[in-house]
């Protein structure tokens, strides 16, 4: 499945399109990609098939974020705390983010059509060596297009962005780099993994929990719309 989708919208995507179209638009919109174990549970698949077809939802979704003119799109994709999960369930979500990220490296002609630039938002070094090359690649392939961009949290959760910026900044005042009067919010802005983002003005939670699951803690302003 391709990253971001070539066909046209159906009718009924159209009209509704153009009905979103008619009112204010986000500039930012932020997803939590959840619900895929429990899908699997419900449809009798094995959980990796439930998080490879969640994965071809955040594909279609992609697609209706540039018809809507979105210029910007956060998910998360695999909290640091999905580590704790079984070695086997882990081991399949690596998998996918090998099999997905190979895909992405397939696809620049697509990529440069868009202007999609990718980036990976997370503690990296804590993902297999192989994976972290082919992220690398996908950055650094995209990263001069500019008309949107596509934010993927993976290693990821806020508490750790937060802690990391807070250590950056002591770390500055240690090295008399910054004057403890230098530390505010808008230097600990700075030294966020999102720094060369806009806070979202959406967040949406795909699977009917109300949780925000240490995503975007210090950025989201908001609550977050339910689809179920």
């Amino acid at each position: 499945m391709s990253w971001i989708r070539e066909s046209e919208l159906t009718i009924i995507e159209r009209f509704c399109a153009n009905i979103i179209k008619a009112g204010p638009m986000p500039k930012h919109v932020a997803f939590i990609m959840d619900g895929n174990r429990r899908y699997a549970q419900k449809c009798h698949v094995e959980r990796q098939q439930g998080h490879s077809q969640g994965f071809d939802k955040l594909a279609q979704t992609l697609r209706w974020c540039l018809n809507l003119g979105i210029r910007e799109v956060t998910v998360y994709a695999f909290s640091i705390e999905n580590f704790k999960r079984s070695k086997e369930e882990v081991d399949g979500l690596m998998d996918l983010a090998r099999q997905k990220f190979s895909r992405l490296l397939e696809e620049q002609e697509n990529l440069k059509k868009h202007g999609v630039c990718i980036r990976v938002l997370g503690d990296l070094p804590l993902l297999p060596l192989d994976i972290q090359e082919l992220i690398a690649q996908a950055v650094l392939a995209t990263k001069n297009y500019n008309k949107c961009f596509l934010n993927v949290c993976f290693a990821y959760t806020s508490r750790h962005e937060i802690s990391n910026a807070v250590r950056e900044m002591a770390w500055g005042v240690e090295q008399g780099l910054l004057e403890p009067s230098d530390v505010s919010e808008s230097l600990l802005d700075k030294c966020l993994y999102t720094n060369n983002s806009p806070d979202p003005d959406l967040l949406i939670r795909t699977s009917g929990e109300v949780r925000l699951s240490d995503f975007l803690l210090w950025q989201v302003k908001i609550f977050c719309f339910l689809l179920e």
